[in-house]
């Protein structure tokens, strides 16, 4: 039985592993993909948000290039941290049922199958978009996750959302060779959380005509070559080749579920847990990270929830005795 098993290789799980090395607690981190899955899977060309020091974890310096670290700086720091700490890391791993023991768990993955007394749900958002639910979705042309600008050359973009990921898609597609770029948003406007050097820079573009924005609208319908919207000024169709549809992610909340987490009674789906250890409402079940905020994926950022590792390891180390 080991004290604890993690779900998750993000930068979060990676510090609840650290934190139980630290504590001398046994523990595997299980991740479905790769090393910081999530943040692999951000546009290449992505910058973060935060500064260098606040994405550190584990006491490793990360020193990066300019103030605001890149996703490719990033990957090579979580990299380096993990082979410094030799984490007890089990990647393309999926879980794929857990089994209370009474007190412990029985985890079963896609490769094994693992016993501990305690579990971290540290497994992020980044899995799961938010979808539009209309008729088209299905098709190869619609887009949940964007890479890079390249294979949009030439082509019709349609860019859904207007928060940071859709701002990104939209500017460096259309600096890039797109043929055109539209955004179809529900919003009444570009949000103000959007990164400070990208929000003037989209806001101009929309004003000039460069990249022409529909608020306050939504998509009806996608075919193979038009997309069909409303707009408070009526239903409108495009010439389309293909949808980025940057609406978000969420939570996984089956594993919650199945784990018999509770929820409070708040629009966001926010699981229930004690702040001080971060043990949810089940028994030997701790939450970590982005999770903690159910459908409000806002809220958790590495810079602010790298602290629930040590509440965690602290608490099961405690209860120990």
């Amino acid at each position: 039985m080991l004290d604890l098993i993690i779900i998750g290789a993000g930068p979060i799980g990676m510090a609840c592993g650290i934190s139980a090395q630290k504590q001398g607690l046994s523990y595997e981190i299980i991740e479905k993909g790769t090393l910081v899955n999530s943040i692999y899977h951000y546009p290449q060309n992505m910058t973060f948000f935060s500064t260098s020091d606040r994405l550190e974890i584990g006491n490793i310096p990360f020193i990066s290039h300019n103030p605001k670290p890149t996703r490719s700086e990033a990957l090579e720091y979580y990299r380096r941290v993990a082979m410094h700490w030799q984490l007890n890391i089990r990647l393309y791993e999926a879980v794929e049922n857990v089994k209370s023991l009474h007190p412990g768990f029985e985890v079963h993955t896609s490769k094994g199958s693992y016993r501990a007394h305690n579990m971290v749900v540290a497994s992020g958002f980044y899995d799961l978009p938010y979808l539009l639910n209309v008729k088209g979705e299905e098709l190869p042309k619609v887009l949940h996750y964007y890479s890079e600008p390249h294979p949009f050359f030439g082509m019709n973009i349609v860019v859904v959302g207007a928060a940071n990921s859709a701002v990104d898609v939209a500017l460096e597609t259309y600096r890039k060779g797109a043929k055109s770029v539209t955004m179809i948003i529900r919003e009444p406007k570009i949000g103000e959380n959007v990164k400070y050097w990208a929000r003037p820079d989209i806001v101009n573009r929309i004003e000039e005509g460069s990249i022409p924005a529909y608020f306050d609208s939504e998509i009806t319908e996608i075919t193979p070559t038009e997309v069909h919207f409303k707009t408070p000024e009526g239903n409108k169709t495009i010439a389309n080749d293909f949808v980025l549809a940057m609406t978000g992610y969420q939570p996984n909340f089956a594993l919650l579920e199945q784990l018999g987490v509770d929820f409070q009674t708040d629009t966001f789906r926010t699981p229930k847990y004690t702040p001080e250890t971060m043990a949810s409402n089940a028994p030997g079940v701790y939450l970590a990270g982005v999770v903690c905020g159910g459908y409000k994926t806002n809220k958790w950022f590495i810079e602010n929830s790298r602290e629930h590792a040590e509440r965690i390891t602290a608490a099961i180390q405690s209860a120990k005795g």
